[in-house]
């Protein structure tokens, strides 16, 4: 038999204990979330966005290496930025081709065009990738430096990128500073083997 004034589902049975949070209060923010740390989170998703960052990252690599390879090709700076806007195009395109074509061999899809215009706009951060190295170039035969060092500083502007991307990715997991300092050194690495490329081949 129940004992009086401790009936079952009473209020007293729904009253947390001490320590305990009552059901539906809204969670504290974690100590560690200090003011700086939530602004380098902010900075980091404005570097790189949350949608297919790997995109991204691709379209740097694969814009450096090339200005890297084609530098002593092109006299001109319209020839290496219109290699390096049609390099990048393409890239796109035929990435996005590859795994359109690729889902349906495997799933046994049709092609249409909802397919065919989900996978561009999503693959699209290749072009935003490629458009760092591309743009330093343009700003660079805007300012009237001379083409082997706006390639240079192109180069350099790819190698950078690398490096704030590794920061940007260490930053959104909250890495530690020596995880961060890990995967500097990895951006840092990649950097350097664009540059290598310019100085191998030429």
């Amino acid at each position: 038999m129940a004992r009086i004034g401790a009936p079952a589902g009473s209020a007293s049975a729904a009253t947390p204990r001490l320590g305990q949070e009552m059901p539906g209060a809204p969670t504290p923010s974690t100590p560690d979330e200090t003011p700086a740390r939530e602004w380098t989170r902010g900075a980091a998703d404005l570097i790189v966005p949350r949608e297919n960052p790997g995109g991204v990252v691709y379209g740097v690599i694969v814009i450096g290496a090339l200005l890297a390879a084609e530098s002593d090709r092109h006299e001109t700076y319209a020839a290496a930025l219109g290699s390096a806007v049609i390099a990048a195009a393409l890239y796109w395109l035929a990435h996005s081709y590859a795994k359109v074509v690729g889902h349906r061999l495997s799933e046994g899809k049709r092609l249409t065009a909802r397919t065919l215009s989900r996978a561009l706009a999503h693959d699209w951060a290749i072009v935003r990738g490629a458009a760092i190295p591309i743009l330093a170039l343009l700003v660079c035969w805007a300012a009237g430096v001379a083409q082997q060092t706006g390639v240079t500083v192109s180069l350099w502007s790819a190698a950078v990128s690398l490096v704030a991307l590794e920061l940007a990715a260490g930053v959104r997991s909250r890495a530690t500073a020596r995880e961060l300092t890990l995967e500097a050194g990895v951006g840092i690495l990649m950097g350097l083997a664009i540059l290598a490329l310019k100085v191998v081949l030429h």
